[in-house]
């Protein structure tokens, strides 16, 4: 298989799926426990970059005038969750809000707002937990009757959907049941032996034949193949470039290692066909530095 990279970097396989109201509606009464019916009104308001024209954060959406839910799917627990939900749901209500109206006395009412993660990694991790902003804070706020909590707070719901846990969120929703799947197949193929092009053409073909995330497979199956090649191996390297990190951040000073690593995982991202900008962001290094390469 042929793949060109995408440099779309944030339009992953999971927001593409998820990108659908009735997915959305769906899988949001399987986490939270509601009922939503199908035709509810919901307002897709995802972040996008206006010179880069991709993605900023997966799935943000408006239910029935009255929440408004930031939902991110990880591979990889990233405990900076919280601060950068709070970037964004800034964002999202510079967008749903009237601007003059914030300058007005009298009060605006705001959609409650929800935030919730899914994770299907490979490590270990419980079924549902919390994050919390309060939890990065490096002093305690000062607590008295008046003010009992601290100022600012933000909490994330973190959803395990890795085939096999938390079934009963997964059988009431079918679009989580075969996304879960479908990752889970494509891990098995890789796990035997497959390479990854071939274990994620495996996987498609399996769920295609099986009512696995149809139609969604059949419309975008070359899609979904490239985005998740794309995905995979970025995942990858990084994970490698945080092993071998460990190892040589005991004998090189912080700064040089973090430098050094970051050359590193540029070649090796140049090396695979990514674009310059998606390895910009992941490394923190300029353009110019990177064709420097």
């Amino acid at each position: 298989m042929e793949h060109s990279p995408n440099k779309k970097y944030k339009d992953s396989v999971f927001s593409l799926y998820m990108s659908n109201p009735n997915r959305l509606i769906e899988s949001y009464n399987a986490i939270q426990g509601e009922n939503y019916a199908l035709d509810t009104p919901i307002e897709i308001n995802t972040l996008d970059d206006a010179l880069y024209k991709e993605r900023i954060n997966d799935i943000s959406f408006s239910l029935d005038g009255r929440y408004i839910v930031l939902m991110e799917h990880q591979s990889t627990i990233n405990e900076n969750m919280p601060v950068r939900i709070l970037l964004y749901l800034g964002r999202v209500l510079e967008k749903v809000l009237d601007q003059e109206n914030i300058y007005r006395k009298k009060r605006i009412p705001l959609m409650t707002p929800e935030f919730i993660v899914l994770y299907n990694g490979q490590e270990d991790y419980p079924d549902i937990s919390y994050m919390r902003l309060s939890d990065a804070f490096i002093s305690q706020p000062h607590k008295n009757e008046e003010e009992p909590a601290p100022s600012v707070e933000l909490v994330v719901k973190v959803v395990n959907i890795g085939y096999g846990h938390n079934e009963p969120i997964l059988k009431k929703s079918k679009s989580l049941e075969d996304y879960s799947i479908f990752i889970d197949k494509v891990q098995k193929y890789k796990d035997s032996g497959l390479l990854l092009d071939e274990a994620i053409r495996k996987a498609v073909n399996y769920c295609r034949e099986n009512n696995i995330m149809q139609p969604f497979l059949t419309e975008h199956a070359s899609e979904v193949e490239n985005m998740l090649f794309t995905e995979w191996n970025w995942n990858d390297a990084m994970k490698i470039e945080r092993e071998e990190g460990r190892e040589e951040g005991r004998v090189e000073g912080q700064a040089e290692g973090e430098r050094k690593r970051s050359i590193d995982i540029a070649k090796k991202l140049l090396a695979m066909g990514f674009d310059l900008d998606a390895i910009s962001k992941g490394t923190g290094l300029t353009i110019e530095q990177i064709q420097g390469l």
